[in-house]
């Protein structure tokens, strides 16, 4: 009988004491484990502008309004109009629709919700769409540069574990405030999280890459050495060496033009990818070179068939950056170098390409910011050493 008891309060305590680590575990995940989604306050755009029920009005012609438009057609949102900015309406049309000004617009209807089709990072177009904005609401719908498929909600919480993850890891509190802003940002379409999410590219490098006299600089989607003039422009122009792959043709001839005089610098008519190939990029892609089913065909190699100590790399690869960290993993591990990675080409960027970084190095520290540009392009993670 004695022993029957004691078992009983054996199990009665266990019993407590489980309830006791749930109850702990709630309040534990109450304090500090909010999922992402739930920090998402925004509804999606195509949603919002099906029910809002005001014209729809595009703003901006070529690709990006093209995606728009079908993004909208399979939402049942039509499009009202269309317009450009004055300098760049002659009487022409565009998808059926005769392309107007912004003041015949505004003659034409007393309210409307106004689309963005096009990316900019001049600060007279910023300026320009701000004041428009400040009279009619201007949405920027995220529509990936590369890969398939909408940035709402659904995959929001689809990933949410992954979002997390990320989150969880970034180093300071303004990078998840910006974090949070551009997911905010490509559910909603809305301005007002790009407009206060634009970081100093300066600050950038002074304050979180820390860019030395002594950098091994390896450029990957080094287009007309635009980045390479701000390496230098952050190093005082003294660097160990630099190496830059950029396979556009056109771009690549820019590129030599822009770098003469440089010493120590090698340019790379190539693309880099996860092993050493010839594939196909699309001819007229310009500073967006990517992989096309037309096109010319382009040598791609690895980061590690370079076989070079480097200290720092920078990736803008229109897509495929997973690709080349695939094939850098023993650079990356070995060496360590600080990462400049962009984030907005594919809506898995977000947190795939983080969390393969930190795979493959657990002790970096994440940074995130936005430069200037919309809609979300320029959002971009950095890796620095642990010190």
């Amino acid at each position: 009988m004695a022993t029957s008891s004691l078992i009983f309060n054996q199990i009665k305590a266990i019993i407590i004491y489980f309830i006791l680590f749930v109850k702990y575990c709630d309040i534990c995940y109450s304090i500090y484990g909010d999922k992402m989604i739930e920090r998402i306050n925004e509804k999606n755009i195509w949603d919002f502008l099906k029910a809002d029920g005001k014209p729809v009005v595009l703003y901006g012609m070529g690709l990006g309004a093209e995606k728009i438009m079908d993004t909208l057609s399979l939402y049942g949102i039509a499009v009202s109009d269309i317009f450009a900015s004055d300098e760049f309406v002659r009487g022409h049309s565009f998808r059926g629709f005769k392309v107007l000004k912004y003041k015949e617009i505004c003659e034409k209807y007393d309210d409307f919700n106004v689309v963005l089709c096009f990316a900019s990072r001049l600060d007279n177009v910023i300026d320009n769409i701000r004041r428009i904005n400040l009279e009619h609401s201007v949405f920027a719908p995220d529509v990936p540069v590369a890969g398939g498929g909408l940035f709402n909600r659904e995959f929001v919480k689809e990933h949410d574990a992954d979002f997390d993850f990320v989150y969880d890891n970034l180093e300071d509190e303004e990078s998840k405030r910006i974090y949070l802003d551009i997911i905010n940002y490509k559910v909603s379409g809305r301005l007002s999280y790009l407009l206060n999410s634009f970081a100093d590219k300066d600050r950038i490098y002074s304050d979180i890459l820390k860019l030395t006299s002594q950098e091994s600089i390896l450029d990957l989607g080094a287009y007309d050495g635009d980045t390479i003039a701000e390496f230098l422009n952050a190093t005082k122009g003294k660097y160990r060496d630099i190496t830059a792959l950029e396979p556009d043709k056109k771009s690549f001839k820019k590129l030599e033009k822009n770098t003469e005089g440089l010493d120590n610098i090698t340019l790379l008519n190539k693309g880099v990818w996860n092993k050493c190939d010839t594939l196909i990029f699309s001819d007229r892609a310009g500073r967006n070179s990517r992989l096309s089913v037309e096109g010319s065909g382009v040598e791609v190699i690895t980061i590690d068939s370079l076989n070079k100590p480097f200290t720092f790399i920078k990736m803008d690869i229109e897509g495929s950056e997973m690709r080349a960290l695939e094939g850098g993993e023993k650079t990356i591990k070995k060496h360590r170098p600080k990462l400049y990675i962009c984030a907005y080409h594919r809506n898995e960027d977000l947190f795939a390409l983080p969390r393969k970084v930190l795979e493959l190095n657990p002790d970096y520290k994440m940074f995130f910011r936005h430069s200037k540009y919309i809609p979300a392009w320029e959002s971009n993670f950095y890796f620095v050493n642990e010190e």
